[in-house]
């Protein structure tokens, strides 16, 4: 061997060595990243004592905070996103979960941005609650000396819209913070107004902290986190489509899909509890029924941001007409000046429904417009929602099926006079690509829904209809990874013979002894109807023991009621077996959730 070669190798760490030293650092913060860079230049050197960073020894040292609250994953990438382009300016910025610090801290931030989404109707989503309500509470501290800002998501189409972004705003404002920058409160189309925000926000808070930065003690996320995915929301990957197929029965009510698509050479991975985003193309069929009732020329050419692009085109790839916007039934109800419609627009609750309950088309339908009226493709476009990609809980492990994704997706249809109308995403995987065909996917990363870390834990999943999607991906991960602890499924919908969905796969993991139980809630199978929660409160004894000893448990589905009526009955099995008042039931269920031993994927 040459001596330079021996040389190399005795400076170079072994295998061993450089995985003990990643695992060291994995969990320091960039700020600690600097100190224990000039520690080991020190070390090197044979200096007997370290000069710390100054952005570690100033008290005052000037890192923008950014936390963000996040359900699906928008306000996550949202914050990453920000933090990225923070750091780029030369910030110092620490980004976190809410769900990452302790409420109390906050009075150790000094320089505060925000993104939280809404979830539901008016609440925070789980990795928020504790910062959401300690900031509501009375010990929540005076905060004079936090400079702040908030990003807001939610959906307009709901009552409480950016509710919980609305409350950190106000509630930071009445401990005595001062606002960087105005909130911003986005619908779901909100990719410009969240730059403009961010733009806007960087620009303030580097202004307000530029006075106390200093070359030395800037250190750039950009060059620590420098592995951020190929494949985004905004660059998505294009991928296979290998199966579509139903899986419930000829006679069922509902159309269940399993679908499997091919990630390729992409290098996209997941875990068991993240989702799966699908871009959509609108079908065509119903883009001509559009175009024919508008009386527009297909080839009219309209402009889609820097785009020039026909209105069929643009219709089809780029704006949403599955789902309607109370924003569009207010301007066709004007623009039409519709009596049917005008007559609702003060009502919102009836506007909500009536735009959850009607496609576009059948709006434009239902208030033809007057002859002297003129409408040119441009003005129509503009009135409409920008295309958003759907989040689908992933029904697969890697570990099973490696460079494969699997989803269960119901396939949202209804009748409508004499059409049959289809959901956007839900009718393009189901019928309106061929297998072999390409859809393009992004991960969207959920670590609000993760197994334990601890495999001998056990695990309770209660996921009616396709909310159990989450819980196979759960299942093949314990196998391959040789979890002994238990797992106990509650599944339910219509009827045993048509919808229970995966049953083979389900009877043979109880009969491996990896499912310790199942129990089951088929609502049409007998003349009172039963569901999930029924079931669980009549396995109230075990539930409360599977808990006491350790158990996590988990809730997929319906947001609205399924979810809901899930919670009271786990509250009624807490206070009941718990010998435990209302409040300290509640409470009891809150440590759960603190401690992410309930986590909720509701949509």
């Amino acid at each position: 061997m040459l001596p330079e070669q021996q040389k190399l190798n005795q400076t170079m760490l072994d295998t061993n060595q450089l995985a003990s030293f990643k695992q060291s650092i994995n969990d320091l913060s960039p700020l600690q990243l600097a100190w224990a860079s000039g520690y080991l230049a020190a070390k090197a050197e044979n200096v007997s004592t370290v000069a710390v960073p100054a952005a570690v020894a100033s008290a005052a040292s000037p890192t923008l905070t950014i936390l963000y609250g996040s359900q699906t994953g928008n306000a996550k990438g949202v914050a990453k996103s920000l933090a990225a382009k923070a750091s780029a300016e030369g910030l110092s910025v620490e980004l976190k979960s809410m769900g990452e610090i302790k409420p109390k801290a906050i009075k150790n931030i000094t320089h505060l941005l925000i993104v939280a989404s809404t979830n539901g109707e008016g609440e925070a989503p789980d990795d928020a609650i504790a910062l959401h309500e300690f900031l509501a509470s009375k010990k929540a501290p005076k905060l004079e000396h936090l400079h702040y800002s908030v990003l807001a998501l939610g959906d307009t189409s709901y009552e409480f819209f950016c509710q919980t972004g609305k409350d950190f705003d106000l509630n930071l404002e009445k401990l005595g913070a001062k606002r960087i920058a105005p909130r911003m409160d986005c619908d779901v189309d909100y990719d410009a107004d969240a730059n403009t925000w961010t733009t806007s926000v960087i620009t303030e808070a580097k202004a307000l902290l530029e006075s106390e930065i200093t070359a030395s003690n800037v250190v750039s996320l950009a060059s620590i986190n420098n592995t951020e995915e190929l494949y985004t929301k905004q660059t998505p990957y294009s991928a296979e489509l290998l199966l579509s197929q139903k899986i419930t029965g000829r006679d069922s009510a509902k159309d269940v899909r399993h679908v499997e698509i091919d990630l390729g050479e992409s290098g996209l991975t997941y875990q068991a509890g993240d989702a799966l985003g699908v871009w959509f193309d609108n079908s065509a069929a119903l883009v001509d029924e559009l175009i024919t009732e508008l009386g527009i020329d297909d080839q009219d050419k309209v402009a889609v941001a820097d785009e020039s692009l026909t209105i069929g085109e643009a219709l089809k790839t780029k704006f949403e007409i599955t789902q309607t916007s109370i924003q569009f039934v207010d301007f066709w109800a004007k623009k039409a000046q519709a009596a049917n419609l005008l007559a609702i627009l003060d009502d919102k609750a009836a506007l909500r429904e009536y735009a959850a309950n009607h496609q576009v088309v059948d709006v434009v339908k239902s208030a033809p417009l007057p002859n002297e009226i003129k409408l040119n493709a441009q003005e129509f476009v503009d009135s409409l929602r920008k295309i958003t990609p759907r989040l689908y809980s992933i029904a697969s492990s890697q570990s099973e099926v490696e460079e494969e994704v699997h989803l269960t997706v119901g396939l949202v249809q209804y009748q409508t006079d004499d059409a049959n109308r289809q959901g956007g995403a839900s009718g393009f995987l189901a019928n309106g690509i061929e297998e072999g065909g390409e859809v393009k996917v992004f991960i969207e990363h959920n670590d609000n829904f993760r197994l334990p870390v601890n495999n001998e834990t056990p695990v309770i999943m209660i996921g009616p209809g396709t909310g159990v999607a989450p819980f196979r991906a759960f299942m093949q991960e314990r196998e391959a990874t040789e979890a002994t602890g238990d797992n106990w499924l509650f599944f339910g919908d219509q009827t045993f013979t048509q919808d229970f969905l995966y049953q083979v796969e389900w009877q043979n993991y109880l009969k491996s002894g990896l499912l310790s139980k199942i129990d089951l809630a088929f609502s049409r199978d007998q003349a009172e109807k039963i569901y999930v929660q029924d079931r669980l409160l009549e396995n109230a004894d075990e539930i409360f023991a599977w808990l006491e000893r350790g158990a996590h448990i988990y809730v997929c589905g319906d947001m609205s009621r399924m979810a809901k009526d899930v919670e009271a009955a786990l509250l009624s099995i807490i206070a009941t077996k718990g010998q435990l008042s209302e409040e300290q039931a509640t409470e009891y269920l809150k440590d759960l959730r603190n401690a992410k031993r309930y986590q909720k994927d509701v949509y």
